[in-house]
């Protein structure tokens, strides 16, 4: 019996995900507790109204509890991020505190992946979380909670998300192999084609199930975490979900895996045409790119994945993701990119990562946001003036940057207008003889801006992702030809992919590590990592 709520500080129901067994209870409860003749109310009210103490109690007490437990055994687990409430409880004793929070931090990380910077602003994002069109709304939580059941089942049945850690596919010939593809033909041809509208493939890497088979970035393209690629794992599972049934293997004959010894790599023989790969290639020199995460003790599992009826979505459409980005001039996340996750065979798929041509707003965004972050902090803390002693912070070097930046938007766009408008009166507070200067008066000019700046980041990276923006990706055609390259690639490799990629078994001879990352020299190999 489990639920997870997402709440606003007035009770207001923002997200919900709940299991059969639990919606029963609570509905049974309820309506025995109605008058005869009265109609049941909608389950989200039910919430809303079963969940308003503990929410009011926590938006009102300094020092609120996190977790406790009623007199039927149920767990309730709290955070509060900014103006969001989350709780999860359990009812059937299958999921301690640990577990409900750390099914609380990848809601959260699933949510910033999906929305971006829109999750600095509460206001904007209680209109992503809760859109006014009910059809809009119930599409949205529909895709959340298939995000979490995705999430839960590969916990409950595959070794890397239950230690949370990157699982790769190891065999050097085929590895290198194929991310000298990647890199010499797939994402140069990407990249040169007239056909992709501006976006540039930054990343490319090939799934078996859940296991990493090769991975490929692009020169200028910033490491991704392992945080951002176990989120990214779970949407392409959830939109091409595996089925491992052991029982539905290949005839295919493959080597033990256990790596309690020497493994023999299959080598398989040359396609009757030109198609398949042969040993006539040389291996490239590319590497499978460093993750830094993170966990504690982990121990190895085995794999099993379980189906998920959701019918995969249109690939020619790909999804808009915001991941971390690190320049020489600092670190930028939640950048927006487009996720092209195009399905091989069952059981295999190649993900592109694209770089967006307006992407360049978001980093002047996040910019401007942590400069009026900084401002308000100081003004809090009393330090007026502005050019304190103890802060770098350059307002006269804003004030520059920030109309140049208004200017280059232009003034037709709304969401421009509006921020013009916040940025005339903090200009005229701070900087006029007649304005009140550098105080704490100053405080909600601050908080306005970056609403607006949110406002700004919304309108190009999430609105205009289904509106004009939504042609300005790579053509159907193009990634057409992207996946024709790769089923020919590794035509003759599948079948053995998809028997090694079940055959693992739990390798005791390394029970438990802890920050390292770890080569191993049996089927897999394990990267660490925590979401987030």
């Amino acid at each position: 019996m489990k639920c997870l709520l997402i709440a606003s500080e007035s009770a207001e129901v923002l997200f919900h995900w709940s299991d059969l067994e639990y919606r029963q209870n609570i509905q049974e409860k309820y309506g025995a507790s109605q008058e005869e003749g009265e109609g049941l109310p909608a389950f989200e009210d039910i919430l809303s109204t079963l969940f308003a103490p503990i929410i009011i109690s926590c938006s009102t007490l300094e020092d609120s509890y996190t977790s406790f437990t009623t007199e039927n055994n149920q767990i309730y687990v709290l955070h509060q991020f900014d103006e969001c409430l989350y709780i999860a409880v359990n009812g059937d004793g299958k999921e301690k505190e640990d577990d409900l929070r750390r099914k609380i931090y990848v809601l959260k990380k699933m949510i910033e992946v999906m929305f971006g910077m829109v999750t600095l602003s509460g206001n904007l994002l209680r209109k992503e979380l809760r859109p006014q069109e009910t059809e809009q709304r119930a599409r949205l939580w529909k895709y959340l909670q298939s995000l979490l059941e995705t999430y839960s089942l590969l916990r409950e049945n595959d070794q890397s998300f239950l230690v949370e850690a990157v699982e790769r596919l190891i065999h050097p010939q085929l590895c290198e192999l194929c991310i000298e593809f990647l890199e010499r033909r797939l994402v140069q041809q990407l990249n040169s084609s007239v056909e992709r509208a501006g976006e540039e493939v930054l990343h490319a890497f090939v799934l078996v199930h859940t296991k990493l088979l090769a991975f490929y970035s692009s020169r200028n393209a910033s490491v991704l975490t392992t945080s951002d690629l176990l989120a990214l794992i779970v949407m392409a599972q959830n939109m091409y979900p595996s089925n491992l049934d052991l029982d539905d293997t290949s005839p295919e004959d493959v080597e033990s895996t256990s790596g309690s010894g020497p493994e023999s790599f299959y080598t398989p023989e040359p396609s009757p045409s030109s198609r398949g790969s042969s040993g006539s290639e040389k291996a490239g020199q590319g590497e499978f790119p460093v993750f830094e995460f993170v966990d504690p003790e982990v121990q190895m599992a085995e794999d099993s994945l379980h189906t998920l009826e959701i019918s995969p979505p249109d690939p020619s459409s790909p999804r808009r993701v915001f991941l971390e980005v690190s320049q020489k001039d600092g670190l930028y996340p939640m950048m927006p990119h487009s996720m092209y996750c195009l399905s091989l065979w069952p059981g295999i798929t190649l993900v592109l990562l694209t770089k967006i041509p307006t992407s360049a707003v978001a980093m002047s965004v996040y910019k401007y946001l942590e400069d009026f972050d900084k401002l308000e902090k100081r003004l809090h803390e009393g330090h007026g003036g502005p050019a304190s002693a103890r802060s770098p912070l350059n307002i006269y070097d804003i004030r520059t940057k920030m109309d140049k930046f208004i200017k280059a938007l232009g003034p037709s766009e709304l969401q421009s207008a509006y921020l013009q408008n916040v940025w005339t009166e903090f200009k005229n507070r701070a900087f006029s003889k007649g304005g009140s200067g550098f105080n704490k008066e100053l405080i909600p000019c601050c908080k306005s801006m970056k609403t607006q700046l949110c406002g700004i980041y919304r309108r190009y990276f999430l609105t205009g992702s289904e509106s004009a923006d939504a042609a300005q990706h790579l053509s159907a055609g193009l990634q057409e030809r992207a996946q024709a390259m790769v089923q020919e690639k590794l035509m003759d490799w599948k079948d053995f992919l998809l028997v090694k990629s079940k055959r693992n078994i739990t390798m005791v001879s390394y029970p438990f590590f802890s920050k390292y990352t770890l080569s191993l020299q049996g089927a897999s190999g394990l990267t660490t990592a925590l979401l987030p």
